[in-house]
């Protein structure tokens, strides 16, 4: 009977590490920006709302546009994120509520992940014009320009 009971922790102390370690593998997911409710955003009516009743409705927009009509915009994204990786979006959706002068409601319009643009960067260096130079010429360049007036690099010893 003395044996019986340490293999039976052990096993249970298995059990709950690999338990542990499943969990630790689950992906995180998060909300950011507007939460949409389908009711809400149904309610709003071209000719029938207007500012005031739209904020009333669905709260302060996320983005109001600067420049041309006035557009109130709504934004919400869900991302999920896998241990030690980057997080992925999964959903997107913005809404847009477009108003006349007068501040009514003109029309609604959403749109989803067909908008999104997936930006991929270009390695670890941010590409420029010009030329090359190594590292002598970095470090020998302006030998020779000393004192001649000429830009650095650019006189007798530059590229």
């Amino acid at each position: 009977m003395g044996f019986i009971m340490p293999k039976v922790l052990v096993q249970g102390t298995a059990v709950a590490a690999l338990g542990l370690a499943l969990a630790g593998c689950s992906s995180i997911t998060n909300h950011r920006g507007y939460i949409n409710d389908e009711v809400l955003i149904a309610s709003v009516q071209p000719g029938l709302d207007n500012q005031q009743s739209v904020r009333g409705t669905l709260g302060k927009p996320t983005l109001v546009s600067q420049f041309g009509d006035p557009v109130w915009y709504y934004v919400s994204s869900r991302t999920e994120q896998a241990p030690f990786r980057q997080p992925t979006i999964q959903q997107h959706t913005v809404l847009a509520v477009q108003f006349d002068e007068a501040g009514n409601v003109v029309s609604t319009d959403r749109s989803g992940m067909e908008q999104v643009v997936r930006i991929s960067p270009d390695g670890d260096e941010t590409p420029t014009l010009g030329r090359e130079r190594g590292f002598l010429q970095d470090l020998f360049g302006n030998i020779g320009t000393v004192g001649t007036g000429a830009p650095a690099g650019r006189g007798p010893g530059g590229p």
